[in-house]
């Protein structure tokens, strides 16, 4: 069993390799320069790699990019294991990152807060106290004299 931090080292190279390989040695249209690899994760005993990326585009676009993907698989994987120089190179999985979906979640529910604030802020801005503005009793009112 390998430590984290050799996986760790490995899981950099592989995002590495896999960025620069897309982006130089492979001829496919549908990767282009569209792919973002955003994070790769390597299991303990550095037998698989998982490899998250983003595609900047359609629907259509992403699930063609996840097809050129799966088919470059080999010639990335053989140059991970070029670059690595390790017993045995991990297999790779390539998986459809759900950042940016889950940042435009958060974005729309922070812009649903905002509206929420402004509403409650209007509707207070010209709101009195129900009561007096000094609700507590101090020594010396004139209900204390009552013994």
């Amino acid at each position: 069993m390998a430590d984290n931090a050799r996986a760790k080292k490995l899981a950099d190279l592989i995002r590495e390799v896999v960025a620069e390989k897309l982006q130089r040695g492979i001829k496919d249209p549908r990767l282009g320069t569209h792919v973002t690899i955003t994070d790769t994760r390597v299991t303990g005993d550095l037998r698989e790699a998982t490899v998250f990326y983003t595609v900047y585009g359609d629907d259509e676009e992403r699930a063609s990019a996840a097809a050129g993907l799966e088919s470059a698989k080999g010639i990335l994987r053989s140059a991970v294991g070029a670059a690595a120089g390790t017993k045995f190179t991990p297999t790779l999985t390539f998986v459809a990152d759900a950042l940016p979906e889950t940042a435009k979640t958060i974005e729309d529910l922070l812009d649903k807060a905002r509206a929420s604030d402004a509403q409650v802020r209007q509707a207070s801005s010209g709101a009195t106290y129900a009561g007096e503005p000094d609700p507590y009793r101090k020594p010396g009112d004139e209900d204390d004299s009552a013994e």
